[in-house]
């Protein structure tokens, strides 16, 4: 019996050896490369890393039959920077974008676009949330980025721009399919899991107080249209596919709610799998590995040299089973000194230790403390002045932090999404009260206001917003806060002050100039619009939206050909962006020149169906040449789109009224009074008001555009 164990434990072994032995070496020209990016995903959502609660089939069939990295590392805790980390294989050091907001990606930098294009590729990118959208520069290289739902004007506070990932997938899927046999790059990105968490009702049934997890699950769902022909094809298949994350959640640890601020394992630790069966076979892989080593790694899988001064290295002979030292890994989390005025937070990874660079310095051993719970600093002062010292060298040739300005509207989706500048100047020196540990409590308050209004608690979350201005008055993001709320509540005038004080705190912060400039816009002040603004114009590449706050102004000041110029610059600037077009109609129809208005919101819808703007301004213009039923129509639809169209909403019950359909209009009427801001239409809601109670009628005012 005992010889027969042995025996049996010999064969074990031999097997085991078998399998996990280095094989060789394998590459292709010609594969096609997929890369799925699933945003705000920690690794140990997923099953394959360990979870048994979680349902992520799809992640999960794709890591057991190719390659799991255990321990792989994103540079940073944002979107924006994490995907240019991804794409160009260099640090943040090097590229330059350190955050959502104020940063481009450099045009003349190659990334995995550029050369597979240049390779004969062709090239498509689907994303899903604003922070990638086009204007952040990395569209270059593809010649498909579909972002354009991220151009819809939308007006209420922390209205989330994004695509569901199903919505993003199934383009995806279509453009894959058109491309036949390739080969072709494919980047496809969905914004399920981030906050805030609406999974679909089947699946928060499944998670009951644990939406996250439940929104994972339908981030994996989605996935499935796309993952499914490719793991089926097996080996007979010819694309290489990664699927990672940008970064994690840090789900309350640390006293940090969702990401952006710490940089502990939550929000670091990423999923990174590899399937390429016609290359690779299933492993796994335990040396740490980053975020930056993405781009080499298909390069290497097709054959192709990476560029000079990439900071990745090819993970290939580490998939195939072949160790290699692993390297240090930098990473940043600078939305706290960039948009709040806190320390800036860096650090690296070497081996089991992780040091953290802050007033408060840490040190971590991650082997014998995964959860980054003990800090060594004190305890382990040399390898503490190695770790620094690491650091410095890494950091050596650092790009700065001098961000770009944004525009008002650019600076409003931010903002929706949590990702909103305002941090004031950067300091030269920061001290122990600058530390973000000691100021977490507030980063708390601000996802408090989100939460709250998520719910519809919007006087709880003004609440919130005026108690964070009470403790932390020099923290410009608390005062922008407040100010977007209070225009969501109709105090337009109390939004302005606050927009006022934050620009006391930095008079140099050309997002809250632009923020304050789109407000008195709003307020009628469009003259001082322009005196703000126009000082932006001497850039060299004006943003966007900065040329359309300033078109639209100018026309409100009847300066029409001057507006027409302006936003013939941003649409030269952006041909993607129907909302330059929407404006440029707004403009002829102000000259009632309905035809050329026309023109211009048909080709603004034939960009994106969905701009609720356009479709109101196209029934004004049916309501002025009689045909009622269109404008009704049209009118319908804006309100659809967008229920804060208050304009359509007012022109919807006033034609029905008119045409003996008071029964019908009393809906649209009624959410009118109910929704619309008094400060902007107190003579129209009075109306409204005395209609509903039947004392008195709507007038005769026009329908507005």
């Amino acid at each position: 019996m005992a010889l027969l164990a042995a025996a049996v434990a010999l064969a074990a072994g031999a097997l085991w050896w078998w399998r996990e032995r280095p094989r060789p070496l394998r590459r292709e020209a010609g594969l096609n490369v997929l890369l799925v990016t699933v945003d705000t995903l920690r690794a140990d959502a997923v099953g394959a890393y360990g979870n048994a609660r979680a349902r992520t089939p799809w992640m999960d069939r794709l890591a057991r039959e190719g390659v799991l990295f255990r321990d792989a590392l994103a540079q940073n805790v944002v979107t924006l920077p994490s995907h240019a980390n991804i794409l160009s294989g260099r640090y943040p050091l090097a590229h330059g974008v350190r955050d959502n907001s104020g940063f481009r990606f450099p045009a003349g930098a190659a990334t995995l676009a550029t050369l597979l294009k240049a390779r004969g590729y062709r090239t498509g990118a689907f994303v899903s949330a604003f922070p990638l959208d086009s204007r952040f520069g990395l569209d270059r290289g593809f010649d498909v980025y579909e972002d354009r739902f991220v151009n819809v004007d939308t007006r209420g506070a922390f209205a989330v721009q994004e695509r569901s990932g199903p919505e993003t997938v199934a383009l995806a899927g279509r453009w894959i399919e058109a491309q036949g046999a390739g080969p072709w790059f494919a980047w496809v990105h969905v914004y399920e899991p981030h906050f805030p968490y609406r999974p679909p009702p089947d699946l928060a049934a499944a998670f009951p107080g644990d939406p996250y997890h439940g929104e994972v699950a339908a981030a994996d769902r989605a996935l499935a249209p796309l993952l499914r022909p490719l793991v089926e094809a097996g080996g007979a298949g010819r694309t290489f596919a990664v699927l990672t994350a940008d970064h994690g959640e840090a789900l309350g640890e640390h006293g940090e709610k969702t990401h952006g601020i710490f940089a502990y394992r939550g929000t670091l630790h990423v999923p990174l799998l590899l399937y390429a069966p016609r290359l690779l076979r299933p492993h796994v892989v335990d040396e740490p590995v980053r975020h930056v080593d993405i781009a080499p790694t298909v390069l290497d899988a097709l054959g192709a040299e990476r560029p000079d001064g990439w900071h990745g290295r090819s993970l290939l002979a580490a998939a195939a089973g072949h160790p290699a030292a692993a390297e240090p890994s930098y990473f940043e989390a600078l939305s706290g000194v960039l948009n709040r005025g806190w320390a800036p937070l860096r650090g690296v990874v070497r081996g089991p230790l992780k040091y953290v660079d802050l007033p408060l310095p840490e040190l971590y051993d991650r082997a014998a403390d995964p959860g980054e719970e003990r800090n060594l600093a004190a305890a382990r002062p040399q390898e503490l002045e190695q770790m620094r010292a690491l650091l410095a060298r890494l950091r050596e040739g650092e790009q700065g932090l001098a961000r770009s300005p944004e525009s008002a509207e650019t600076a409003e989706r931010l903002r929706s999404l949590g990702y909103t500048a305002g941090g004031g100047a950067l300091k030269e020196e920061y001290t122990e009260e600058d530390d973000p540990k000691r100021l977490i409590a507030l980063d708390a308050m601000l996802e408090d206001v989100f939460t709250r209004h998520a719910a519809g608690d919007l006087e709880g979350a003004l609440g919130v917003a005026k108690d964070l201005v009470r403790r932390k008055p020099d923290m410009p993001l608390s005062l922008t806060h407040l100010a977007y709320l209070q225009r969501e509540t109709g105090d337009l005038r109390g939004a302005v002050d606050s927009l006022r004080r934050a620009l006391a705190l930095d008079p140099s912060d050309a997002d809250t100039l632009s923020l304050l400039g789109a407000y008195l816009n709003e307020a009628g002040a469009a003259r001082e619009t322009v005196e703000l603004l126009e000082p932006q114009m001497r850039a060299a590449e004006p943003d966007v939206d900065v040329l359309v706050a300033l078109g639209v102004a100018l026309a409100e000041l009847g300066r029409r050909e001057e507006a027409l110029a302006v936003f013939a610059r941003a649409r030269q600037a952006d041909p993607s962006n129907p909302m330059v077009l929407v404006n440029v109609g707004t403009v002829h129809l102000m000259a009632d020149d309905r035809a050329r208005a026309r023109g211009a919101l048909e080709e603004a819808l034939a960009l994106n169906p969905d701009v609720a703007r356009a479709h109101n301004t196209l029934g004004v213009i049916a309501a002025r040449e009689g045909r009622m039923e269109e404008a009704i129509a049209r009118w319908k639809r804006a309100v659809e789109l967008d229920p804060r169209e208050f304009d359509t909403l007012y022109n919807l019950g006033l034609t029905l009224v008119r045409q003996g359909r008071g029964a019908e209009a009393r809906s649209y009427l009624e959410r009118f009074a109910q929704s619309a801001p008094p400060v902007l239409y107190a003579r129209d809601v009075a109306r409204v008001r005395a209609w509903l109670a039947g004392t008195g009628s709507l007038g005769a005012r026009a329908p507005q555009g």
